[in-house]
């Protein structure tokens, strides 16, 4: 089939490689110039943690990330290029005075849990098992959880390796060239068989319900840091994350700040994240600040994904919120289904419901 995919973010662009993969001709339109760092998937540490995340995040999402964890292996091994992915667990800590919203928050857990109980347990640890894992840390910390089995991989790795997995099978990319569902007519003579809307925020003028929910990132270089797994510290406002990637390289940053605005990061969130990275190890002190970033990420009212029909053979994927990396994988196989046969059994399975456009 001839299929047109709008947007070359994450989703748009593991959606063109295994359509691409299966034989069918591809055609993605994107607004950015191809060099960018624009979209909201460079914004991001690619952390892979539904236990975490099911603090705060709905079961659906919760069910939805774990299919991510065990797809991102074989999504990643199609690649022709290495990607940097790691399965060594989350570790969660937090300073004393913080240690009533460390409590709610394994309350959290232990009540997602109960609903969901092929999640795996919340590990507590005493300053030793700290010190076990992360030397050094049992000195800075009394209490801990690890949360066994999340990952990580590298957002800008995975994104370089699409658009070359891309490139190599033949997709036509057109950069710089805005395109909506509104200028093709699937199924018609001369257009697409398909039509994949994946442009996130740009979507917004078609899915007015849409908002930015801001997220900010600091790109450290600190090969003297030995913290060796994402590492999240529980924080009075927002939650705040550490990422180690490879060659001393870490990500510090915080992905649910209620604000659309893209605007270069403050004075005061900067200094939030740097503080609390050296608090959780003065290595950090001697760290080169390389980037920071900020950008919005696409999300619902209800703060879920949605896939939803325009038409007999448009379907529009959107609102992924803080949850890119984690739940792509399992919204990448849905779509494939849905472009397959029209019905998705892993959506009926995992909970997400599809949506008819309004």
């Amino acid at each position: 089939m001839n299929i047109v995919i709008l947007g070359a973010g994450l989703m748009g662009r593991l959606l063109a490689c295994s359509l691409a993969r299966a034989g069918h001709t591809l055609s993605v339109f994107e607004e950015r110039e191809a060099a960018s760092r624009g979209a909201a998937a460079f914004a991001a540490a690619a952390m892979l943690a539904p236990l975490a995340e099911s603090a705060i995040a709905e079961d659906g999402v919760v069910r939805l990330g774990q299919h991510g964890l065990e797809r991102w292996p074989e999504l990643i091994g199609a690649l022709d290029a290495p990607v940097f992915f790691q399965r060594e667990g989350t570790l969660v800590v937090w300073h004393r005075q913080d240690a009533p919203d460390a409590q709610r928050f394994s309350q959290l857990l232990a009540a997602t849990g109960q609903r969901l109980p092929d999640l795996p347990r919340a590990q507590s640890l005493d300053a030793a098992a700290l010190d076990a894992l992360e030397p050094g840390m049992g000195a800075r910390f009394a209490q801990g959880l690890l949360l066994p089995g999340e990952g990580q991989l590298d957002n800008h790795q995975l994104m370089d390796a699409l658009l070359a997995q891309m490139q190599r099978l033949g997709v036509a990319l057109h950069w710089s060239c805005p395109r909506s569902p509104e200028d093709f007519n699937p199924g018609q003579t001369g257009e697409p068989d398909w039509l994949l809307d994946c442009r996130g925020l740009g979507a917004q003028a078609q899915w007015p319900e849409l908002r930015g929910v801001r997220g900010e990132i600091v790109t450290l270089h600190a090969p003297n840091v030995t913290l060796s797994r994402p590492t999240r510290l529980i924080h009075p406002r927002y939650p705040i994350y550490i990422a180690p990637k490879l060659e001393g390289y870490f990500l510090v940053g915080a992905t649910e700040i209620e604000s659309d605005d893209t605007s270069p990061m403050s004075l005061r969130s900067a200094l939030e994240l740097l503080s609390a990275a050296y608090t959780v190890d003065s290595g950090f002190g001697e760290a080169r600040i390389i980037e920071l970033v900020a950008q919005c990420r696409p999300a619902l009212p209800d703060n879920q994904p949605a896939v939803r029909w325009l038409g007999e053979r448009t379907l529009q994927v959107n609102g992924l919120y803080r949850h890119g990396y984690l739940i792509s994988p399992a919204m990448h196989d849905i779509v494939l289904e849905l472009v397959k046969t029209g019905t998705s059994p892993l959506a009926d399975k995992l909970g997400l419901a599809l949506e008819a456009a309004p």
